[in-house]
């Protein structure tokens, strides 16, 4: 695949490319940097291309005049990159949005990301691999060479490789969207793609902005959990203890807390019928009946506190922003859910104390927002259940409402057992759940827990019709979709 290059190094080179450019629908554009993070690196390349003619921006130059984030002579690039058309078709464009959004002021608009396309047609595939060198070769055949992607873009003048190289990845940008497009429309994608991509650059500034941490706050809620882990830890070993023989030289015996093999052999010797494994969701039905196993699972709760959100999460703040600047994977499973690492802001106990350590800084406001009971809005569009349908309508505690229908007494008469059965099993349901795991979860005996969901589905028979019916079209497609067009794919052994 040949190019052609142009590479800038002044104002007036630059503005004429980018008023040549601006009448363009699509562009092909990517950057090049001298670190993986904005904030401990350089922006030294912007590269835009209509697939004929590509440019490519060093910013050496400029920056070695002045501060390139206010600089004047770069306005006609800020304001090409900033528009909705042409469309910036990129990999990964969440890199290059929060790239350019840190060191040029300018938010990334009208953009389409190659990347998430490529997951989105792949729809769940485990064999399928996204980054640009395998996306290009399965959609459009052409190798590229990714040897230059690490060389030096720091270099005070950069190789005629690296420049081509860096011209190339744009270029093949316009081809590759060209097939990309097609694939979405033929796979009915196109709504739910349009939806991904508007969230690229608002999810790039987020990561940008970050969160605040108070540190002194958060320090002093590790105290606290250390101290309440050692307690629970010594209560825990005195109960266990009495379920080993042989006690050490101090008349207590030492079990190891964190061996699955050590806890479930004190349990037993207890008495305790411990299943096959000694997980949560597994002991959880028998913590009411035995004092040793609910102290058991506050331990571990405690102990995960600190060993996932202890003092390692202060790593991540860095100094000069004081806050958390987490990286967010808008398609982090095949359903559209994010994922979140380094570190995992979703998954920070609901507990109160832990969560008023993130807060505003002084002067600024958190607005929280939230869909009440989204899953089960949703599957009550879905189904068109009359009754489901009602419970939200109504206006009422969707959970008491539900209760009240499947347990045949008055709202005002559901009581907190009741609600609390109403909620596992509406949510539940929304994910599958089954009798077996519904008693599980509840501490329920699996007969009683199977009379529940039979006079649930008896509550909701328009939901448990278009359930059935949802799993049957999903063994027979093999996919399923949303609302908005996203597509998962199953694989099913034929004997299943």
């Amino acid at each position: 695949m040949e190019i052609y290059f142009q590479i800038i190094t002044e104002a007036d080179a630059l503005r004429e490319a980018c008023d040549d450019l601006r009448t363009e629908k699509v562009l092909g554009f990517d950057t090049e940097t001298t670190e993986l993070e904005p904030f401990d690196g350089e922006l030294r390349l912007v590269q835009l291309s209509n697939g004929k003619n590509t440019i490519v921006i060093d910013l050496k130059p400029f920056a070695d005049k002045g501060d390139i984030m206010t600089m004047p002579e770069l306005e006609p690039l800020r304001k090409l990159l900033a528009a909705e058309q042409p469309v910036k078709v990129a990999h990964n464009a969440k890199f290059d949005a929060k790239w350019v959004g840190h060191h040029l002021k300018t938010e990334l608009g009208g953009v389409f990301d190659t990347y998430i396309a490529s997951q989105l047609i792949a729809a769940g595939e485990k064999d399928r691999r996204h980054s640009l060198a395998h996306v290009a070769n399965f959609f459009i055949g052409t190798e590229l060479d990714k040897s230059e992607q690490r060389s030096d873009w720091s270099a005070e003048e950069l190789s005629g490789a690296q420049i081509e190289y860096a011209a190339k990845d744009a270029a093949t940008m316009i081809p590759l969207h060209e097939k990309v497009v097609e694939r979405l429309r033929e796979d009915g994608l196109t709504e739910v793609a349009r939806i991904e991509n508007e969230c690229v650059t608002p999810i790039a500034l987020m990561e940008l902005n970050g969160f605040y941490i108070d540190q002194v706050c958060w320090n002093e809620q590790l105290d606290k959990v250390k101290e309440k882990q050692e307690s629970v830890g010594l209560k825990l070993q005195e109960m266990l203890s009495a379920g080993v023989a042989q006690a050490s030289l101090f008349g207590v015996a030492e079990i190891n807390l964190n061996s699955q093999v050590q806890v479930s052999d004190a349990l037993k010797n207890l008495g305790v019928p411990v299943p096959d494994s000694t997980s949560a969701w597994k002991l959880q039905p028998l913590a009411e009946e035995y004092p040793v196993v609910k102290k058991l699972l506050e331990y571990r709760g405690v102990a995960k506190s600190l060993t996932s959100f202890g003092e390692n999460i202060l790593e991540f703040v860095r100094p000069e922003t004081k806050r958390i600047h987490a990286d967010f994977r808008q398609i982090g499973a095949p359903s559209g859910r994010f994922s979140c690492s380094k570190p995992n802001l979703q998954q920070i106990p609901h507990e109160e104390e832990y969560r008023r350590c993130f807060r505003a800084e002084d002067g600024n406001k958190l607005i929280i927002a939230d869909y009440s009971q989204i899953e089960l809005r949703i599957l009550a569009d879905f189904s068109d259940d009359e009754n489901f349908i009602n419970a939200f309508k109504s206006g009422e505690d969707f959970h008491s409402s539900t209760a009240a229908q499947v347990f045949g007494v008055k709202a005002e008469d559901v009581t907190a057992d009741q609600r609390t059965f109403a909620k596992r099993l509406n949510f539940g349901v929304v994910y599958g759940i089954g009798a077996q795991r519904f008693a599980m979860m509840t501490g329920l005996m699996q007969a009683e827990a199977e009379n529940i969901m039979r006079r649930y589905f008896g509550t909701y028979r328009g939901l448990d019709s278009w359930l059935r019916g949802a799993a049957d079209r999903a063994v027979e497609d093999r996919l399923a979709r949303t609302a908005s067009g996203r597509m998962v794919r199953f694989r099913f052994e034929e004997s299943d």
